[in-house]
């Protein structure tokens, strides 16, 4: 079908892609896609997201949307982050079905079919889980932290199984179209619509040209701004830690009486009284370092810090939505 008119039908799906440093990739990305959701849907669309990657991206982008009236192209006003980036994307979709993929081409395209069977089995939200992390040892360390840190807000199950890879239906934007922090995940904020999820295993391939953006540090990063951003589990770790150590120290109170009333001497050393005192200090110090994360998160709300701007769009309907979605999260 003519890709100029399939853009005059509705879409049913939207496929989001945050763009990052892919501008090698991104001709190959769309000709797989294509190839694989034309038999689905000739009208869908497809999102890309330019996250401000200092490379040629946006001009790759920009012809593939003179070329290909379904692609639409968003460049962010900065580095964001991606699931900044999905979030922009995320609304101004317009099919009932959102698929988002990593624009590094290890998310196979071909395996979207797959997510939307799954789909249609009576789930919200369907995870491609890769069968085997292609990743290297450290960033698969980090990776299972930010599911560790995912666990609070979505469940163990639901957490080991999360992925870049996912559909999911457009109406769970519902659920966090007034969200503002300038904090985001889209997964957790996926489940403050709905409950039922799915996984399905998928391939996973190695990725062709050039590094990934995520380092370790970043991924740990996340990991700390999820549980600070969208739990209270630190602040009941504090809360527990607190408890604990208070008991500790009338323990410790017992035994110095104890001993006094019994023997008529205090305990000597002070090696003893020292490692106390630092004890119970890097305790506290502790606790208020988590308070102080959370008075971080209220301050940055309190200034109603966008989570994205936009620098520009490749047709008018993508500015639109876009400058109606900045104007109402503002």
């Amino acid at each position: 079908m003519n890709p100029g008119m399939a853009s005059l039908n509705s879409p049913r799906l939207t496929l989001i892609v945050p763009v990052y440093r892919s501008q090698a990739m991104l001709n190959e990305l769309h000709r797989r896609i294509t190839a694989a959701i034309d038999p689905i849907d000739p009208a869908f669309e497809l999102i890309l997201v330019e996250d401000c990657g200092g490379d040629d991206s946006w001009n790759v982008i920009q012809a593939l949307a003179h070329i290909d009236p379904r692609v639409h192209g968003i460049q962010l006003g900065r580095n964001y982050g991606q699931h900044n980036a999905l979030l922009c994307g995320i609304r101004a979709a317009r099919g009932e079905i959102i698929v988002t993929l990593d624009d590094d081409l290890q998310n196979p395209p071909e395996e979207i079919p797959r997510l939307l069977a799954k789909l249609e089995e009576g789930f919200d939200m369907v995870y491609g889980t890769p069968a085997a992390e292609t990743h290297g040892f450290l960033r698969n360390q980090a990776s299972r932290i930010t599911k560790l840190a995912l666990q609070g807000a979505m469940g163990a199950e639901t957490a080991s199984k999360v992925s870049a890879f996912r559909a999911f239906r457009t109406r769970l934007r519902q659920a966090f179209a007034d969200y503002r922090s300038p904090t985001v995940n889209i997964d957790v904020l996926l489940t403050w619509g709905t409950t039922r999820f799915a996984a399905i295993e998928v391939r996973q391939d190695e990725r062709a040209v050039g590094a990934s953006g995520y380092t370790v540090h970043k991924l740990i990063t996340h990991a700390i701004n999820m549980m600070t951003g969208f739990s209270t589990l630190p602040l009941q770790m504090a809360s527990v830690l607190g408890f604990l150590f208070g008991v500790l120290g009338f323990l410790v109170l017992a035994y110095v009486l104890v001993r006094y009333l019994i023997g008529g001497n205090s305990v000597p050393g002070f090696p003893f009284l020292a490692s106390i005192i630092a004890i119970f200090s890097g305790v506290q110090l502790f606790a208020l370092g988590i308070f102080g994360e959370y008075l971080a998160r209220m301050h940055f709300r309190s200034m109603e810090r966008p989570p994205y701007t936009v620098h520009q769009g490749t047709d008018n309907q993508i500015s639109s939505v876009q400058t109606a979605a900045s104007t109402h999260v503002r």
